[in-house]
């Protein structure tokens, strides 16, 4: 077998057994055990205390890749106590690993690392259980959706290059983030109410989305939306999609025209973090079973109090602080960090 051949070819074409020998051959001089009967499950188990768990997905992910992440964790000093046999779902190839080491130092490795070798990766002591009731709570927009609403309103308003840059500086975390939206807001003063309707028609959905609910719904979780953005939007997804609640800002109408104001409290960091207990609360679910996913500095708050903080093609300051990026693929990564780690 030549070392850099798909690992998803390879591991559909052959048994266990022969997996583990081919990696052994190709993978000199590492220690990691394979997880392959209930007999050294048990030994493992018993014998040695998992401190983390690193998932590793890529349409691309071959042999060699494998072979680099064993060297870069046995030069963390972290040993592999458990490497799965691939799992191939949907054309991208999903590996858990088990580790008996989670050095602080490791996150901005394997960022690196998957940044050079175009894959996504999930790190975590321990991810939330699948079979268990969970909650996933979405940002919206360049997230659930793959515009920025109020930069859409604001280009058939004639002011998209003034707005646009005020939203780029607060998603970067430049600006004070209630004080960014009312000044894009204020620009839109007099733009006509059906500017919304076109803007809500067209949204472009993220890649996976519609499955990713499906797979979550199925495993009777919740998902919701906290948004920076517009209840207009939030709320047509709600309907559309089946979203079990969707928080976000309220524009001020008046005679089917916008004010350039936003009513009531502003949905910032900390009231996506409060939605996150709230609704955890409310659905009886475990902080420990929440997911958080966001892109921009607005949804750190809420990423770090939930149990599993998910960056989705997320501004640099959002990536290295998750425990969890989606740069390569799509929402459907998600699925494969929550349920493949039971399997």
């Amino acid at each position: 077998m030549n070392v850099n051949e798909n690992l998803l070819n390879f591991s559909n074409s052959q048994s266990l057994p022969e997996w583990q020998a081919y990696l052994k051959q190709q993978v000199n001089g590492l220690s990691y055990l394979f997880y392959h009967n209930d007999a050294l499950q048990q030994r493992v188990d018993r014998d040695i205390s998992i401190k983390s768990q690193l998932i590793m997905m890529g349409k691309q992910f071959n042999t060699l890749q494998l072979q680099s992440l064993l060297q870069l964790l046995t030069s963390e000093q972290v040993t592999t106590i458990r490497l799965s046999k691939p799992e191939v779902i949907a054309g991208v190839t999903v590996i858990s690993l088990d580790l008996n080491a989670f050095p602080t130092s490791l996150k901005a490795k394997l960022d690196l690392f998957a940044q050079q070798n175009k894959l996504d990766f999930a790190l975590m002591e321990k991810f939330p259980d699948w079979n268990k009731p969970g909650l996933v709570l979405m940002d919206m927009d360049s997230t659930t959706i793959q515009i920025e609403c109020i930069d859409e309103i604001a280009r058939l308003y004639g002011v998209g290059e003034q707005v646009s840059a005020v939203t780029a500086q607060a998603m970067q975390g430049k600006l004070d983030f209630n004080e960014s939206l009312r000044t894009r807001v204020g620009k839109l003063e007099n733009a006509p109410q059906a500017i919304l309707k076109e803007v809500a028609d067209n949204m472009p959905l993220m890649p996976g989305l519609k499955v990713l609910l499906t797979g979550l719904k199925s495993a009777g979780w919740k998902v919701a939306i906290a948004s920076g953005g517009f209840n207009y939007f939030a709320d047509r997804l709600k309907v559309d999609l089946g979203f079990d609640s969707a928080t976000a800002n309220s524009l001020e109408i008046i005679d089917e025209t916008l004010t350039g104001k936003v009513i009531g409290e502003i949905v910032n960091a900390q009231v996506k973090a409060r939605t996150l207990n709230e609704l955890a609360t409310k659905f009886s679910v475990d902080m420990a079973q929440t997911v958080a996913i966001g892109d921009g500095a607005n949804d750190l708050k809420m990423m770090a109090h939930a149990g599993l903080g998910v960056a989705v093609h997320g501004k640099p300051k959002v990536v290295e602080q998750a425990q969890a990026a989606i740069c390569q693929g799509s929402l459907l990564q998600l699925l494969y960090m929550l349920a493949v780690p039971l399997n």
